[in-house]
Formats: C-alpha cells, sequence, structure tokens
C-alpha cells in the first residue's frame, strides 16, 4: 500500500462496509467482472518501443571542459558521444 499522508482520513471497517454495500446496491456501479477488465484493459504496450539493439548502460568519466562542451551541444548529446567514439574506431579499422 503506498504510503498516505498523515491527515489522510480512511474509513473505519463499518463505513467501509456501508459504502461498499450503498454501491453494490446502485445498479448502474456494478463493478466489472474478470472479463470485463480485461477488455479494458489496454493492448498497446505504452511508451517508447523496444530497440532490436540495446544500449549498455555505462559510468563514463570525462573532463569537465569535455563534457560541458557536449551537454551545450543539446539534446542527444550521449548519442553523439557514441557517433564519435564509432567514427573514431572505423578510422582506426577496429570496427
Amino acid at each position: 500500500m503506498p504510503k498516505l499522508k498523515p491527515e489522510t482520513i480512511l474509513p473505519t471497517p463499518e463505513e467501509d462496509a456501508a459504502i461498499t454495500a450503498a454501491a453494490m446496491s446502485d445498479p448502474d456501479a456494478m463493478p466489472l467482472s474478470d472479463e470485463q477488465w480485461e477488455s479494458v484493459r489496454p493492448k498497446a504496450r505504452i511508451g517508447r518501443p523496444k530497440a532490436e539493439v540495446t544500449k549498455a548502460p555505462v559510468k563514463l568519466r570525462l573532463d569537465p571542459d569535455v563534457l560541458a562542451v557536449l551537454r551545450e551541444s543539446g539534446d542527444g548529446w550521449q548519442t553523439r558521444i557514441n557517433d564519435m567514439l564509432r567514427a573514431s574506431l572505423r578510422l582506426a579499422g577496429r570496427l
């Protein structure tokens, strides 16, 4: 259960039972069956699609001036580092 704020007031078991009974007696507020819940669950994967080739997270120590220049180049600076390393390895005949 998530951590609640200190001022959160929870119903007593009797109040909870009364609320549940009132909800169950309302024909427009009947709970959904398991089959109905399955039909409302999103079928599509939420978020960014998985890449065919994923990258490995690493910790890399860079000189502050180099890092500052890379970060100043804007979003995608980490991808640009990867591209620079790849180009360097290709020039060296290692890739």
